[in-house]
């Protein structure tokens, strides 16, 4: 890990269902320290800053910095941005537990989600194995449930990001929540992450 990064990102198009790993923009890296500076600059470079933010040409990038992984006190954050449904700004929402630090292990500083799926799915990300799976099933449950169920079809020991009901309908304060209490919740990303 140079620097505290791995030096990899996954780029996921949910309307092609495809899944791309490229190198991370190490320059970037270094000159916006963290998974907050690195996912804001992604955005702005890559995105229209007047799309509407419940469109699929909006990104979900979970983002985390060179400490995630660490023992230091903040090892355990992630970011999640995107443009919020809620001020139509930029969104940049954290959150703790075991999610960011496992995407780290996984060999991945940074995970961008564009377009829209035809149907609800979990991304199932397991080291190089990364799949776009049917999520069906979890539709319309809690995020507790929808841990459980996953969980229960996959790994024991796997750590899950997702929503629940409020993301689902486009709350514009929806959050994303992981290890079935922490949520990333300010600007609604969980509304983007539904639509």
């Amino acid at each position: 890990m140079p620097y505290g990064w791995t030096g990899q990102l996954l780029r996921i198009d949910l309307t092609k269902g495809a899944a791309t790993k490229e190198p991370l923009n190490l320059e970037w890296a270094r000159e916006y320290i963290g998974g907050r500076g690195l996912g804001t600059r992604y955005l702005y470079e890559e995105m229209d800053p007047t799309v509407d933010a419940l469109s699929p040409e909006n990104k979900l990038i979970f983002a985390t910095g060179p400490l995630t992984g660490t023992y230091a006190p903040t090892g355990g954050r992630y970011m999640v941005l995107c443009k919020s449904p809620l001020t139509d700004a930029v969104a940049c929402s954290n959150s703790g537990g075991y999610w960011g630090p496992e995407l780290k292990f996984a060999g991945y500083d940074m995970v961008i989600l564009e377009g829209r799926a035809p149907k609800p799915v979990y991304i199932w990300i397991e080291n190089d194995k990364v799949e776009i799976r049917d999520a069906a099933h979890v539709w319309g449950k809690t995020t507790e449930e929808t841990e459980d169920t996953l969980r229960a079809e996959t790994d024991p020991s796997a750590r899950i990001s997702g929503i629940g009901p409020a993301g689902e309908n486009l709350n514009r304060v929806a959050c994303v929540i992981n290890d079935k209490s922490r949520a990333a919740g300010r600007s609604g990303v969980g509304a983007v992450m539904g639509s």
